[in-house]
């Protein structure tokens, strides 16, 4: 019923995990990211090898072992789904034998890629080249990068029962997320992921840029350098001739 990427950017430091299915608010059961890690959970989703996974895996236990581990101690194993990345940057993925077909997965150095319920193979193969063409020194961001993998692998088929949600995650480094969208449920979700991306991008994503961290507690306090990033990026939409794709009301109305 789900498919789902896993991603990270070595120059950036981010990691990322994008999802779609035909099933309600997906991206709220699938997604576990941490500040080195991520897991993904899905087919008949258990959320405790997300919960448990991302604080193992923060505490450096290696990915392959611990999906071994819960494939053996989880008796609705037959029915999970899960792959994951672990703090050395290692991917492992686990689909079981009762998974809904079509099921499978696939991983490689930088992403991997899970799905089930799908209408074939090639979702996951297209999905899991698509972001592979990018390359490591795109320069294009690890979101935009993901839900154009995404994109591919709908094209292909994806859920076969339909549409109906999406969702995409982003940390920078950080137990708090840097980025954290969803369509819980649209006719067409990753159409809808992909303007709350380029609306994000308004005000959004330049208040996140300044949001504290780890190493800087206070992050940036002064609203002036944000304030102007973000003039900058509306001078460069208008000048480009993109409106707005907000759906806010106008902040300048009585």
């Amino acid at each position: 019923m789900t498919y789902s990427l896993i991603a990270r950017d070595d120059r950036t430091g981010e990691i990322g995990i994008a999802v779609a299915s035909r099933f309600f608010a997906c991206g709220a059961a699938v997604p576990y990211v941490g500040r080195r890690v991520a897991v993904a959970t899905q087919s008949f989703v258990n959320p405790l090898w997300g919960t448990e996974g991302r604080a193992r895996l923060e505490a450096g236990e290696t990915a392959e072992e611990l999906l071994a581990e819960f494939a053996g101690r989880d008796a609705g194993a037959p029915s999970r789904q899960c792959h994951m990345m672990d703090s050395a940057g290692n991917f492992a993925a686990f689909t079981g034998a009762d998974c809904v077909d079509w099921a499978g997965h696939r991983t490689g150095r930088l992403h991997s890629v899970a799905g089930n319920m799908l209408t074939g193979p090639e979702v996951v193969a297209e999905t899991f080249d698509a972001f592979d063409a990018f390359g490591a020194d795109s320069d294009l961001p690890l979101a935009q990068r993901m839900l154009a993998a995404m994109e591919a692998g709908e094209r292909a088929g994806g859920d076969k029962r339909g549409r109906q949600a999406a969702g995409l995650v982003i940390h920078r480094g950080e137990d708090h997320a840097f980025l954290d969208i969803r369509a819980d449920d649209h006719a067409d979700p990753l159409a809808e992921l992909a303007r709350l991306l380029d609306v994000a991008g308004e005000r959004y994503l330049h208040v996140a840029n300044a949001m504290p961290t780890r190493a800087n507690f206070s992050g940036t306090p002064d609203r002036a350098p944000i304030d102007a990033a973000i003039a900058e990026a509306e001078r460069n939409r208008r000048a480009e001739g993109r409106a707005s794709r907000s759906l806010a009301t106008d902040s300048t109305a009585k």
